[in-house]
């Protein structure tokens, strides 16, 4: 029996979700049934230590559409969309959260929207119901830095996102990036849509984010900066804050030096030469070593083709014997 192409998967990671992985399982079935598409939803479960790996498997065994990826440890939620995408066959492919706050049922928007011929169209959430002062107000805050230093004017980098699905896989995301992904797509050249959608609370259990994500976007957003400033020539970029620290520096010692000289002042001793020095020293190398690092790390990464994540196992009904002899 052939296998008609996948028009489109849906990827979830999941770490303990037990509450809502059956909910979540109903829903994205019954808004993607009648579509009269070939789909499939591929859950990503990311070591968790409650009943969802069994509650996966169960519905694995039962129905086709259902792929486990089983990671062999929790790796945190970015690795988990990566290991997910990896294992997609959709011409598009959806990324979503296992919790319901991305409601199943504004899927078939999305997907009319990039059948427009769009790279990714992204789900523009509205009346929210998080928390103001530990999420919204936050992500107000990141999705304004994100379209400034990327020019992406996609108003909500989070939510619901769907993309094309070659481009998905392409991705190599690394930890955080995820939060990223319209900006990343529209530097790559993609055209990136948004559609309104619902934003409801919590199906069950409880949320795994908390303020200190806060400070991993914001460090994830100045990384986006440096590394659009000046594409593939970071010299350019670093050796301007060098050469900025370099006057710095210099301008305090010329008025150093000139009190020496003229008011007899020692300058050895006091705090603007040291602070000078210091200047001298981490414009020779301070931010330079950190982002040649960065720099080296990608180059590792895209050399060695390794990947940060170990999967231990892929769980999926198993085709009928009898259909395939009469095949």
């Amino acid at each position: 029996m052939s296998e008609r192409p996948v028009e489109l998967s849906v990827v979830t990671p999941m770490h303990n979700e037990e509450l809502c992985v059956r909910e979540f399982h109903r829903r994205v079935t019954a808004a993607l049934g009648g579509l009269g598409i070939e789909y499939e939803i591929v859950v990503v479960n990311d070591g968790s230590t409650d009943s969802t790996p069994a509650i996966l498997r169960e519905l694995a065994q039962a129905d086709r559409h259902v792929v486990g990826v089983f990671l062999a440890r929790n790796r945190g939620q970015c690795t988990a969309i990566y290991a997910g995408l990896q294992h997609t066959r959709g011409r598009y492919v959806v990324i979503m959260d296992g919790d319901l706050q991305h409601p199943p049922e504004e899927l078939p928007a999305l997907l009319e929207k990039a059948r427009e011929g769009f790279d990714m169209v992204k789900g523009a959430r509205t009346n929210r119901s998080e928390s103001l002062v530990l999420r919204r107000i936050p992500s107000r805050i990141a999705n304004y830095l994100l379209r400034a230093v990327s020019r992406c004017e996609v108003k909500d980098m989070g939510g619901l996102s769907l993309l094309k699905g070659d481009l998905a896989r392409s991705l190599a995301l690394r930890e955080g990036q995820h939060r990223l992904l319209p900006a990343l797509v529209y530097n790559l050249g993609g055209s990136v849509a948004e559609v309104p959608t619902s934003a409801p609370p919590r199906f069950a259990g409880k949320s795994h984010y908390g303020i200190g994500r806060s400070v991993d976007v914001l460090f994830d957003i100045v990384l986006l900066w440096f590394q659009n400033s000046f594409k593939q020539r970071p010299v350019y970029l670093f050796g301007r804050i060098a050469l900025f620290l370099f006057l710095a520096a210099s301008l305090v010692m010329v008025w150093l030096l000139y009190e020496k000289f003229f008011f007899g002042e020692h300058m050895g001793s006091r705090p603007p030469f040291l602070g000078a020095v210091l200047f001298y020293l981490a414009s020779l190398g301070f931010l330079s070593t950190g982002f040649i690092l960065e720099v080296l790390s990608n180059v590792l990464a895209a050399q060695s083709g390794a990947k940060p994540y170990q999967v231990r196992e892929i769980v999926r009904q198993e085709p009928d014997p009898a259909e395939q002899a009469t095949d």
